[in-house]
């Protein structure tokens, strides 16, 4: 657990210099559905694999291809 305190401005600071894929992650890691699905070794094995649905559904890429492209 960190000793950071969540209220602090500079606990946030970091923020400002993510990139589009940097800020992507850090929705992604607090949000508790992608977390819950993470948690299923179902779900990493599709990632790994490359399996489009886990990536359908949250819009991920790998390896420059978008698997969230306008079909």
């Amino acid at each position: 657990m960190s000793d950071t305190d969540w209220r602090s401005p500079s606990a946030y600071a970091y923020l400002h210099n993510l990139n589009s894929g940097g800020t992507a992650w850090e929705y992604l890691r607090r949000n508790r559905e992608y977390r819950a699905d993470y948690a299923d070794p179902r779900f990493r094995a599709a990632l790994e694999t490359g399996v489009a649905g886990p990536e359908r559904r949250w819009g991920l890429r790998f390896r420059g291809r978008s698997f969230f492209a306008r079909e």
